[in-house]
């Protein structure tokens, strides 16, 4: 395994051949530009899933299933999804974070067979709605091991959250403590964390930085905010203070943004110890793991992080006289992102001035993150073989957006045509769980590929869904 790249099972893939071994490079993939013709040369299959296999007439498998067949019997758009990499992935955390509660954040993408295959491989979860916890649990995942967090839980999800009984609920606002007190059955406690802001700015995209004082999560360290939440939980009998939350974003390659946080909040258990002479037993350091979405990019080396945070916990906490906490973390775009790809059919190629279009039958409907924070992609031709010289393009959606714009200035073949097939890695996670019925355009299928199989995990939208929901006249 090299270091930058989150390691499959053995059992994931066949040995890939010379040149598809997983890469590395420089960058992160949220907010990075494109103002120049980028695009993977033919065998840099690096940030493909591990079972990617070339295929001679151009096509790609994944999970042993060529994705011209995927495109064939489940129509485009459609997202796969291989489970040996997801469940890889889940491996490559457990074993690097040995004694730790590893939490799937479900937000990067959520279905019955994602909660199934994580739950299996020993995680938990992170959720932040009822909608996401109801689905877990009627999945059958004990809701023990479900941690639910979000910086406006609405009464629904606290009255959720407490029926199915989760695991732990993480305060974000002093206005929360009263309410989930108050929904609390007498008799009972509900164990709880406190989400603080560590004021460290870390992650790909100002829009995805969550450990800064300027956004709206969390309770601030500096200002006091979060001390004074912590004695009014503590006045709360049915609530049970058991740790601290933090999540400083998302994208975040570089491993210093965690230790750092890691010596702040142990700071504020030494104080909360001196001021209320309790010793919290929990320390949850939240997600934002970041992953590589182009071959030239990092990926955060997750065993590498693992041993740094523990030694940087073990030593923190030894010269604060503490006893060391238990550790969760929550990855998720580093789980279910690179297991993904999107396949959309070209609908038309248009030449504008010096620019050429590619308009594809999907778009930010299904993928907002482009439109939202810059995020690059590497759209591939499979299906056919190209001798075409490669030329830079502009892949677009469907939408009445200007901004609708899944990759920019990527390189394909000179002769793309309506009627191509064109594939997305890196696509598993914040693509689905995201999209919108943006021109009522309904929402791609999920398919599983495993041992040369395709199943349909959750089905395209249809009109039928729209109408079914329209009751007005």
């Amino acid at each position: 395994m090299t270091g930058d790249r989150v390691a499959a099972p053995d059992t994931a893939a066949p040995a890939a051949p010379p040149g598809d071994a997983p890469g590395t490079g420089a960058g992160t993939g949220a907010g990075a530009g494109a103002a120049n013709c980028t695009g993977p040369a033919d065998d840099d299959l690096s940030v493909w899933p591990h079972s990617t296999t070339r295929l001679s007439d151009g096509d790609l498998a994944v999970g042993g299933v060529p994705l011209t067949e995927i495109a064939d019997r489940f129509g485009t758009p459609a997202y796969l999804l291989d489970e040996a990499e997801v469940r890889g992935r889940c491996r490559t955390y457990v074993q690097a974070f040995p004694d730790t509660d590893v939490l799937y954040a479900a937000k990067a993408f959520l279905c019955r067979a994602m909660a199934h295959w994580v739950g299996e491989e020993g995680l938990g979860l992170d959720v932040c709605s009822a909608g996401e916890l109801e689905l877990a649990v009627t999945t059958g995942f004990p809701a023990s091991r479900i941690v639910l967090h979000g910086n406006a839980k609405s009464p629904e999800d606290l009255r959720a959250a407490l029926r199915l009984g989760v695991g732990r609920i993480v305060i974000d606002s002093a206005s929360e403590i009263a309410r989930l007190a108050a929904a609390v059955p007498p008799g009972s406690r509900q164990k709880v964390l406190v989400r603080v802001v560590p004021g460290i700015a870390a992650g790909g995209h100002s829009k995805i930085q969550t450990g800064t004082e300027d956004q709206k999560f969390g309770l601030c360290i500096t200002d006091g905010s979060a001390q004074h939440a912590i004695a009014r939980i503590l006045d709360q009998p049915g609530l049970e203070l058991v740790g601290l939350h933090c999540h400083l974003g998302s994208q975040i390659t570089a491993e210093k943004p965690f230790l750092c946080a890691v010596r702040r909040l142990v700071g504020l258990m030494a104080r909360i110890k001196d001021h209320h002479g309790i010793t919290l037993p929990e320390l949850d350091l939240g997600g934002g793991h970041g992953i590589a979405y182009h071959p030239d990019e990092h990926s955060l080396d997750i065993p590498s992080l693992a041993r740094k945070v523990r030694a940087e916990l073990t030593e923190s906490c030894a010269a604060a006289g503490l006893a060391v906490p238990h550790l969760v973390v929550e990855p998720g775009r580093a789980i279910a992102g690179p297991a993904g790809v999107a396949l959309y059919h070209v609908l038309s190629v248009k030449r504008t001035g010096d620019r050429t279009f590619v308009a594809v039958d999907g778009g930010m409907s299904d993928n907002p993150r482009p439109a939202l924070y810059g995020v690059r992609y590497l759209p591939r031709l499979i299906g056919r073989r190209s001798t075409a010289a490669p030329a830079p393009m502009t892949v677009v959606g469907r939408h009445c957006e200007a901004g609708d714009v899944l990759a920019a200035d990527t390189a394909l073949p000179s002769d793309i045509r309506p009627g191509d097939l064109l594939a997305v890695p890196v696509a598993g996670a914040y693509h689905l769980s995201m999209a919108s019925g943006y021109n009522l355009v309904g929402r791609p299928p999920v398919v599983a590929v495993a041992g040369g199989h395709a199943r349909l995990l959750v089905r395209r939208e249809s009109l039928e869904d729209f109408r079914n929901r329209d009751v007005g006249l």
